[in-house]
């Protein structure tokens, strides 16, 4: 397909990538320049990809979006000891209807994920993920998405699509294609109790601040078990960013947010990430090196990704019954890397199309619980979701 629609990354960035040392995450990306074109995709793994469309934030006022200072703080940190291959594609920019950036971004994201290639979207407003979420149409039969947040931005789907309200059309629209919708990070005091309702109503999964910083590992699972990774930057308290761009006092800090992305890079499931709702401001260092960071964890976790949820080697794993009144829960863990999953047979034999779901993942604590006759809710959730 030809990315026609992507322009180049800027000649402003490129002339300051050359002055960074030659060891520089910058100077070893393939990057997309007006001088050489579209780099070749044959050996990339991860793909970044701009987009600069905000015009359905409910607080647009036609101002100009960049992300020049995004990629110059991500172009000046050093690599890991990675063998992933990373490309720069440059940026979608608006198109003549905000209609035509959905159907631009889904088009690419589709291409890309067909060919194995992840791509990190850097957005503009986070209504952007339902043209992610929309190019899996016809790749996946179902879809689980995370979205790291301070709101569920459910709104009301009979309303125009806006940056707070997306996630309703993503319930509702056709084809209907979403499994699970899981919000880490979400403070209630942003959320209407008709919102928590419609959450639980509807066993969608829901991780508040508290839980999320006392225990950080909890959210894990279900990272594990996302095809699309979105995060909110409002979901980070605003004493980690900079002046333009802070929303709350209360919030995820640096390095939770920096864990959140590795656990999403480490998943062998998640094949798209975006991070959004960046507000430009050249006098912000802060918020440019926050989010350089925060990528430079997913690759990282992507570079450690490890295939341990094939179970059809026995010696690959062990397996644990428990019985609960007069349900047998099994549970696997990998020898590889001491991860856990619970089964749910009745989903292959119900719908085919949740075939996929029969291995769910979850924690130790969860396999404890069980064994004192408690059943694990993201088991009692999937089950419930297809008695609906």
């Amino acid at each position: 397909m030809n990315f026609n629609f992507l322009s180049p990354v800027s000649d402003l960035v490129l002339a300051h990538n050359e002055l960074l040392s030659t060891q520089a995450l910058g100077r070893k990306l393939k990057i997309h320049s007006a001088q050489h074109g579209m780099p070749d995709l044959d050996d990339v793994k991860i793909a970044i990809i701009g987009v600069l469309e905000n015009r359905n934030d409910v607080n647009y006022i036609g101002e100009e979006f960049q992300l020049n200072e995004i990629r110059k703080s991500f172009y000046s940190l050093f690599p890991g000891s990675w063998n992933t291959t990373v490309a720069d594609l440059g940026d979608i920019h608006k198109g003549e209807s905000v209609e035509d950036t959905y159907f631009a971004l889904r088009e690419a994201i589709s291409v890309l994920v067909k060919k194995n290639v992840i791509p990190i979207i850097l957005g503009g407003s986070q209504d952007l993920t339902y043209a992610n979420y929309r190019a899996y149409d016809d790749i996946v039969p179902m879809v689980n998405i995370v979205n790291v947040d301070a709101q569920f931005n459910l709104g009301d789907s009979s309303k125009p699509i806006k940056n707070n309200s997306f996630v309703g059309k993503i319930i509702l629209d056709q084809p209907y294609n979403l499994f699970n919708y899981a919000t880490i990070g979400y403070q209630t005091y942003f959320n209407s109790q008709e919102e928590l309702d419609l959450m639980d109503s509807l066993y969608f999964e829901s991780y508040r601040l508290g839980q999320v910083s006392h225990d950080i590992k909890s959210v894990e699972p279900a990272l594990r078990d996302a095809n699309i990774v979105t995060v909110d930057l409002n979901a980070v308290k605003g004493s980690e960013l900079g002046l333009n761009q802070r929303y709350s006092p209360n919030g995820l800090d640096g390095k939770e947010i920096c864990a959140i992305a590795r656990y999403a890079g480490i998943s062998n499931k998640v094949s798209s990430f975006g991070i959004y709702e960046y507000k430009p401001s050249k006098d912000d260092d802060m918020t440019s090196m926050l989010i350089s960071q925060m990528l430079w964890y997913f690759i990282e976790g992507v570079n450690y990704r490890v295939l341990d949820d094939d179970f059809s080697d026995e010696r690959s794993y062990q397996k644990f019954t428990v019985l609960i009144e007069e349900e047998e829960l099994v549970f696997y863990k990998s020898n590889k890397t001491g991860r856990w999953w619970i089964e749910i047979p009745f989903l292959s034999e119900v719908n085919n199309k949740l075939k996929r779901h029969t291995l769910l993942p979850c924690m130790h604590q969860d396999y404890l619980d069980a064994c004192n006759n408690l059943v694990p809710e993201r088991w009692y959730k999937a089950f419930q979701k297809n008695c609906v």
